[in-house]
């Protein structure tokens, strides 16, 4: 199968914090990549901004480097580097300051889009948007797109779609959240709507219950200071996992539109119901065997922070009312992996008698690694001796099915950082959504707070803490296991 590369309108991209571990390790290479796929225009400039006091060629022998570690495939066509070069400058500017602006504004070309990418802490949001207005850098083709972490709770995030809004319109903004551009999550939209096998059997009539997973072979390293006053709640749950719940949950948009498909997802944040204490479970990971636990880590004995969230979540509206949803994350569990699990309820009635056991049919969207889908059906073990039944999956590996350029599929930042070129927001939060999540994530950590929670303890290369299996054990339900 070969895939289908549509060019992008000419454009200059600045790159705020272009020096930093974000734009050199994820952006750089992905505007690179898509570089060599062809994408692009002769007219497009990439343009690095921080304070750094490098000139152009301190700052192209940085990117060069960066592309050689992360997108090493490409680089070695030294042709394909040298013209990509060619179209990348630098400008050291302050964002607190006025210093490096008028040199910016002399690099950027009229009548083309003109993105500027806010690859630097939220703080900085602000003061950015705010001189990109007043030094006339905006015109009506200009899009900001911002990072997460959108806020710290709900008055935060609140502040800061304020202080964008004071600048731009929703239109222009386009916050991100690479999970959603993960080839496998704009899947689940098509397995659940242009399948007409799937849309009639998703709801509470057909469906026991829900398992979302996103779990993490890796730990915290480099990323200390901001994941112990973030935690898995906030740096995970509340948006990731929340994206992939709304993706599975929400209501057939009218069409494949931004607004209306944002719409839908909105409704389902609204539809949630509050998490009771009992239907939560967090964890922090303890060391053994010569790996440091999480309190190590951080070097705060008395860290109460959870590296590991499980919570039973519900939709309360006609589609799912009474269906759970189990959503669990974590870091240094056995395995890194993703994956939906779609779990349907037994047969009303089994004609087979006990001896045949029970069978339920299951839909696996594995997301990362190995993408695919799988199907559990139930049939019978070849065979003499009566009607024993066994379950066995219809696997679709994307590898398999698809051919050698699903191996390797476009890194997420290579879809969004085109799609805001375009100005297609179909997969970037709106503010509204974005404060929706944050209305219903508050009040689970302010309980924590308010009742003196401790996080459990569980062991490295574990599925994670005993009592997230409780949370599943008493509703006659246990998770999935977690495969690499």
């Amino acid at each position: 199968m070969v895939s289908r590369v549509i060019p992008v309108d000419p454009f200059d991209l600045v790159i705020f914090g272009g020096t930093g571990d974000l734009a050199q390790r994820k952006i750089l290479p992905a505007l690179f990549r898509r570089f060599c796929a062809g994408q692009w225009p002769q007219q497009v400039q990439i343009i690095g901004a921080a304070r750094a006091g490098l000139d152009r060629q301190g700052f192209l022998g940085m990117v060069t480097e960066s592309l050689r570690t992360y997108a090493e495939n490409q680089c070695r066509d030294a042709s394909a580097l040298s013209a990509f070069l060619q179209r990348v400058d630098y400008v050291a500017l302050d964002g607190l300051s006025d210093e490096g602006w008028d040199q910016l504004a002399g690099k950027l070309t009229a009548d083309r889009v003109r993105a500027f990418y806010f690859s630097v802490g939220p703080s900085l949001f602000g003061p950015l948007a705010e001189r990109i207005k007043s030094h006339d850098l905006a015109t009506q083709e200009t899009r900001i797109v911002v990072e997460k972490p959108f806020g710290h709770d709900l008055d935060s995030a609140r502040a800061l779609n304020a202080t964008l809004a004071a600048h731009f319109s929703e239109s222009q903004i386009y916050r991100i959240d690479h999970y959603l551009g993960k080839e496998t999550v704009q899947n689940l939209m098509a397995v659940r709507f242009g399948n007409m096998l799937f849309e009639p059997l998703w709801n509470s009539q057909y469906v026991d219950h829900i398992q979302i997973t996103v779990a993490e072979s890796v730990g915290i390293d480099g990323r200390e200071e901001y994941y112990e006053r973030a935690g898995a709640m906030r740096d995970m749950m509340q948006n990731h996992l929340m994206q992939l719940l709304c993706l599975i949950a929400m209501e057939p948009p009218a069409k494949f539109d931004p607004d209306a498909v944002r719409d839908e997802k909105l409704k389902v944040i609204r539809a949630l119901d509050p998490v009771k204490p009992h239907h939560i479970v967090r964890g922090q990971f303890e060391g053994g065997a010569g790996n440091p636990g999480y309190r190590e880590v951080v070097g705060n004995r008395r860290s109460t922070t959870e590296s590991y969230v499980a919570l039973r979540a519900h939709v309360s509206n006609w589609r799912w009312a009474g269906t759970p949803f189990y959503l669990r994350t974590g870091k240094r569990l056995v395995a890194r992996s993703s994956v939906i699990n779609v779990m349907f309820k037994d047969a009303p009635h089994s004609i087979f008698g006990a001896d045949a056991g029970r069978h339920a049919n299951a839909l696996s969207i594995r997301l990362q690694p190995n993408e695919g889908i799988t199907l559990k059906v139930t049939i019978k073990e070849p065979g003499q001796g009566g009607m024993r039944l066994v379950d066995v999956p219809l696997d679709m590996s994307f590898a398999e099915a698809l051919g050698p350029e699903s191996q390797d599929p476009p890194d997420a930042y290579e879809r969004l950082v085109m799609d805001v070129i375009r100005g297609n927001q179909t997969l970037f939060m709106r503010g509204d959504e974005v404060e929706a999540a944050w209305a219903w994530t508050d009040p689970i950590i302010a309980g924590w707070h308010a009742r003196g929670d401790v996080p459990k303890p569980y062991d490295i290369g574990s599925t994670g803490p005993g009592d997230a299996e409780l949370l599943m054990k008493r509703d006659g339900r246990r998770w999935q296991g977690i495969n690499p």
